[in-house]
């Protein structure tokens, strides 16, 4: 893998990952753009105990342009883009419309029992591939592995960034799911704080420690595999599976067979053989109603600072479709109360998921 760092036009770093060392990065970002907006602000709920990030300026970013607009595809002559280059491998940029950065601005308290802190951090954009019709599932296992060595490269980096206390690797596909752009993108946000669903994971992680002495993640998956009903695919190192308890209509986790605390605790051979299983699912998810499958992808990875020895890195993969015409709302049961109602049989799913033809 070759990386290659430069700047845009308004500062925000660029990285090209490429397969080939002799790949040609040499491009710059010609574009008049305005000064970066400051970072959010974090304000604190008493009621639950979270921060929540309220970044006003977020309400200007791009949505949906057509194809020949998409500012993730290369620059063309006349057309500069995001990305300077004329082609590219796999490609890491700051965000321009951040969640969290590191440009800081004036954040006056406003009472309500709640305390306001800049939302110190960073959100990166993770270009998959310049085809703009492409989708993670269509891509090679060469390339999954530079996508791969591109999140480990930036979890590193960005683990070591003042204030930072959590790195999140994500991808939203689908319009049903919200995306703004169509383009074949994942995202990576530096957390100034541990978030909600980490801290529930890790407690739960703990209190099993107390009281078997094992590492929750692990037996989960022991048993998965052992009960082998609700299994979707496996192979010598991971294992992908819907959970008993899912929660979506269409839910599956992928745990490699090694406890790793992050991504760059994975061994090489770890890293090859995610790919192909990966994409193996995503297909299925793909043929399951015969239509795209939108969805979100998570990769939860242990904290900065905290419960590092608890965690158990692993991807979790879920989609609000539950029929080729029918979407999973999250209503008032969900939204208001937490409390997740699934329509779908979680072994009905992964059978269905299993009959999938894939090749």
């Amino acid at each position: 893998m070759r990386r290659t760092a430069t700047h845009l036009a308004d500062g925000r770093e660029l990285f090209y990952y490429d397969l080939r060392d002799d790949a040609d990065r040499g491009a710059t970002d010609e574009r008049d753009l305005p000064p970066r907006p400051t970072a959010s602000e974090l304000r604190y709920d008493p009621l639950t105990e979270e921060w929540v990030a309220i970044a006003g300026h977020r309400q200007g970013r791009t949505f949906l342009p057509p194809a020949d607009e998409c500012p993730l595809c290369p620059s063309a002559p006349g057309r500069p883009t995001e990305i300077p280059s004329p082609t590219y491998d796999v490609a890491v940029f700051e965000n321009r419309f951040p969640s969290f950065s590191a440009n800081l601005g004036a954040y006056p308290q406003v009472g309500g029992l709640s305390e306001v802190r800049p939302g110190v951090g960073r959100c990166e954009v993770v270009c998959f591939t310049s085809e703009h019709d492409s989708s993670f599932s269509m891509l090679s296992p060469e390339r999954v592995e530079l996508v791969m060595a591109a999140w480990i490269d930036r979890t590193v980096e960005l683990s070591a960034l003042p204030g930072v206390e959590q790195v999140f690797c994500f991808e939203n596909r689908g319009p049903e799911i919200g995306i703004t752009l169509p383009h074949p993108h994942g995202q990576i946000y530096a957390y100034p704080y541990v978030t909600p669903r980490t801290r529930t994971l890790l407690g739960a992680a703990r209190r099993h420690r107390e009281r078997t002495g094992g590492n929750l993640f692990a037996d989960v998956l022991a048993a998965e595999r052992e009960a082998a009903e609700r299994v979707v695919a496996a192979n010598e190192h991971w294992t992908a599976f819907v959970p008993a308890a899912a929660r979506w209509p269409v839910e599956v986790h992928l745990y490699p067979h090694r406890g790793v605390a992050g991504l760059d605790e994975l061994e090489p051979a770890e890293r090859t053989a995610f790919g192909p299983i990966y994409t193996e699912v995503l297909r299925r998810l793909d043929g399951l109603f015969g239509v795209p499958m939108p969805y979100v992808s998570a990769w939860h990875q242990a904290p900065v600072r905290e419960g590092r020895d608890l965690a158990y890195t692993h991807l979790e993969l879920f989609s609000i479709r539950r029929a080729p015409d029918k979407l999973k709302y999250l209503a008032g049961s969900e939204s208001a109360m937490g409390a997740f109602v699934n329509d779908v049989l979680p072994e009905e799913t992964a059978r269905r998921l299993r009959a999938v033809v894939t090749d």
